[in-house]
């Protein structure tokens, strides 16, 4: 009963509540009177989906996760093999190493990604400067603002996958590269036709929940370029944060329901694909 009543009270409750508030015209004006509004059906919906902002941040996240979210898990897996590959000695430090941006503040990230792409003294200017490039203003860039996100937020993330990956490739007997060894395929073929079938259940778990992390993206384009420039980096879960802001409560939570059906759909959609056969 405890568990029930609290999970009533501060989980299903605000889900149902923000859920009929998305069909409705509630402001913030009207927080003080809230069955006095009015009912608009799916109008908030439409709303949503023909204003231009919105899509743009739609096509902004989808952009994120379509290059993040693969990247992503290239850099985990291939981190991990060299982990339980190649490196022997201080494992457990690189362990350590690539798993601590995961645990970081994104604040102290920030700081440290400003840094790194200053167009003035920046770490990765100066060096393009060593071969003579003249590298751009990353974040104040319409066609950098983004990669530059991705970039950070794959260095960011990939530690986390890479753990997951390295606990797979160590639960895969060593008996069944062997057996590929002895019957003549080469490393390549041993990973490709042997490991990374074997590595499905890893690879599901690492790109749904890669993939939902990244299709909620808010942290990097708020503390970053706060949606900038002229809102080639604003995401879903930005936007919708602004129109909380703005008071419009009815349209932000529809906003929300329409980044929750989009995330129950791809969810869907990768585990028919990476499913076991």
């Amino acid at each position: 009963m405890p568990f029930v009543g609290l999970f009533l009270a501060f989980t299903a409750g605000p889900v149902l509540g923000s859920l009929g508030m998305s069909f409705t015209d509630i402001k913030q004006r009207d927080l003080r009177t809230p069955f006095g509004v009015n009912g608009v059906g799916f109008g908030n919906y439409a709303k949503a989906l023909q204003d231009e902002t919105f899509r743009k941040a739609a096509f902004n996240t989808a952009y994120f996760v379509v290059i993040g979210v693969p990247l992503t898990l290239v850099v985990a897996l291939g981190a991990a093999v060299l982990l339980d590959r190649g490196v022997k000695r201080f494992q457990a430090l690189f362990k350590v190493g690539y798993y601590l941006p995961v645990v970081t503040s994104i604040v102290a990230i920030a700081v440290i990604w400003r840094f790194v792409l200053s167009p003035d003294n920046g770490l990765v200017n100066t060096v393009l400067g060593w071969v003579g490039i003249d590298g751009p203003n990353w974040l104040a860039s319409k066609t950098w603002a983004m990669p530059s996100l991705i970039a950070m937020a794959v260095w960011r993330n990939f530690g986390s996958a890479m753990i997951i990956f390295l606990a797979g490739l160590q639960g895969i007997p060593q008996s069944v590269e062997e057996a590929g060894q002895i019957d003549g395929a080469g490393s390549w073929q041993r990973f490709r036709y042997l490991i990374l079938p074997l590595l499905r259940p890893t690879v599901l778990f690492t790109s749904v929940t890669t993939g939902i992390g990244y299709l909620q993206f808010f942290e990097e384009p708020f503390v970053m370029t706060q949606g900038g420039p002229l809102d080639s980096t604003i995401s879903i879960s930005m936007y919708t944060y602004d129109q909380f802001g703005f008071g419009n409560y009815g349209l932000a939570t529809s906003m929300a329901y329409i980044l929750f059906v989009v995330i129950a759909v791809i969810t869907f959609i990768q585990f028919r694909l990476l499913r076991e056969k």
